[in-house]
């Protein structure tokens, strides 16, 4: 599994397309080849995935049984608008137009690595969000990861 690194400021042209960073190009080697698949955020941003990444994805929700409403639901709500990129010749890449208007997103953008996947922000949202960062992180930070150390030392 990929784990992605950096935080990059970036801009989309008038058609919507935007030059991937250097530095997040030699992260994604299989992107030319392969593609990614760019998809709607559980927050109002953008994911942008490589292609195996999404395939694993998709894998685990075909386990989810059909059956149950929410899950249907979840699957259907997670995958709307997921589409399949691939880089141009110089780089570059198309944006849907319709998940630029979902995010947001005019011409600044921030790509960011988030594990596995690359966040796509319109500049001004990504502010926002870290402006808005918990009073005390050490606290969250226990919170969420204070007991990981125990479990995988069982």
């Amino acid at each position: 599994m990929p784990h992605f690194l950096g935080e990059f400021e970036c801009k989309l042209d008038a058609k919507g397309r935007m030059m991937i960073p250097s530095n997040l190009r030699k992260q994604l080697p299989e992107a030319e080849r392969e593609g990614l698949v760019i998809n709607r955020g559980f927050e109002k941003h953008l994911v942008i995935y490589p292609h195996k990444e999404w395939d694993l994805i998709m894998d685990e929700l075909g386990k989810l049984n059909q059956f149950e409403k929410k899950n249907r639901e979840f699957v259907r709500y997670f995958t709307r608008g997921a589409t399949e990129i691939l880089p141009d010749a110089a780089g570059r890449i198309l944006f849907p137009k319709s998940l630029l208007e979902y995010a947001g997103i005019g011409t600044d953008v921030v790509l960011t690595g988030n594990l596995n996947k690359i966040e796509v922000w319109a500049q001004s949202a990504y502010d926002e969000q870290l402006d808005n960062e918990p009073e005390n992180f050490a606290n969250l930070a226990e919170e969420v990861m204070g007991n990981q150390r125990s479990k995988t030392n069982e």
